[in-house]
């Protein structure tokens, strides 16, 4: 047997007190009893009486939970893959602190703004890797963004299509029901020089995902901070970074997507997170349990009877 609900020692001592005075109560009518030359045995019925609602009623307080039923529970929600740009070019402050900060802030943002739905993390450069597999643990996935940093991938390009492959053959491995809501946000500053292929945005069409893109960055652009100074390339000139706007802008026609900026400190994914609330959930999981049920009110049913039979039988106590 389990119980739902556990006593505290402040109600453990009123229990004490109480019992005490019960007690204390009945030793009083006996010597009272006694006094008078009287009997109060004609009480012991009612003290047996009171005695067993009282305990009934505190093991109704106390939720015994016995018995197995099973129950099925049903999530809805919506599977979404959340793809960052790890490239060195997220290092970049146009945005301050910097362009990952910034990002990572806004994602921890996105997930408390959507509950109940699945998430993955992906992470990318010119390829790109599962950093977090879909999950509904909302905890953990923001540990997962809270490490995300540039160090996390081979230092190179952006291929901004190996995230997207990627978040394909995952959606489809979690399921190839055409009707299931899927998810992709992509972020990046569109600094690609990677190639697609070309049949990669007739897939998303096909299976339903029109990707989200957020440019993150400026267009006037910045440098990139290293531990050295700033990051320098391979003739000794100082790197500068700038959102590619027109190149995001033309994948998103392509895919028939939805493209954002994060262009300042200011700027949030506020109509992100709403173009998401809008779609229409699906079933992401359902399982059979097998539970304990609260049957509380067997022992309070008895114990409003047992209270009934002491309010209407009357006992003299005292006989002169």
């Amino acid at each position: 047997m389990n119980w739902n609900h556990s006593l505290t020692q402040t109600e453990y001592l009123f229990i004490a007190v109480f019992v005490l005075l019960y007690g204390y109560y009945f030793f009083r009518t006996f010597r009272v009893a006694r006094l008078l030359g009287s009997t109060a045995w004609a009480t012991i019925p009612k003290f047996f009486l009171r005695t067993g609602y009282f305990i009934l009623l505190l093991i109704a307080l106390l939720g015994p939970s016995f018995g197995v039923v099973e129950k099925e529970l049903v999530s809805e929600g919506k599977d979404i893959y959340i793809a960052v740009d790890l490239s060195k070019s997220m290092d970049a402050t146009d945005i301050p602190p910097t362009r990952l900060e910034k990002v990572k802030y806004e994602l921890k943002r996105l997930v408390d703004a959507l509950p109940g739905n699945r998430f993955g993390l992906l992470v990318f450069s010119t390829e790109a890797y599962v950093h977090a597999p879909l999950t509904s643990d909302q905890g953990a996935l923001t540990l997962f963004i809270q490490s995300l940093n540039t160090k996390l991938v081979p230092e190179s390009g952006t291929n901004l299509c190996s995230a997207v492959e990627l978040a394909l053959r995952k959606q489809l491995a979690e399921t190839s029901d055409l009707t299931q809501t899927k998810v992709l946000i992509l972020l990046t500053d569109g600094e690609d020089f990677g190639e697609c292929d070309p049949a990669l945005a007739g897939q998303l069409r096909r299976y339903g995902i029109a990707p989200f893109v957020v440019g993150v960055g400026t267009e006037n652009g910045s440098t990139i901070p290293t531990p050295k100074g700033n990051l320098r390339d391979k003739d000794g000139k100082v790197v500068q970074t700038r959102l590619n706007r027109s190149y995001l802008r033309q994948f998103v026609k392509e895919t028939r997507g939805s493209y954002l900026e994060l262009a300042s400190s200011s700027g949030d994914l506020t109509p992100l997170i709403s173009a998401i609330q809008t779609m229409e959930n699906r079933l992401v999981d359902q399982r059979k349990l097998e539970v304990t049920t609260n049957k509380y009110y067997y022992f309070l049913v008895v114990a409003l009877v047992l209270i009934a039979i002491d309010i209407l039988v009357t006992v003299r106590t005292f006989k002169l």
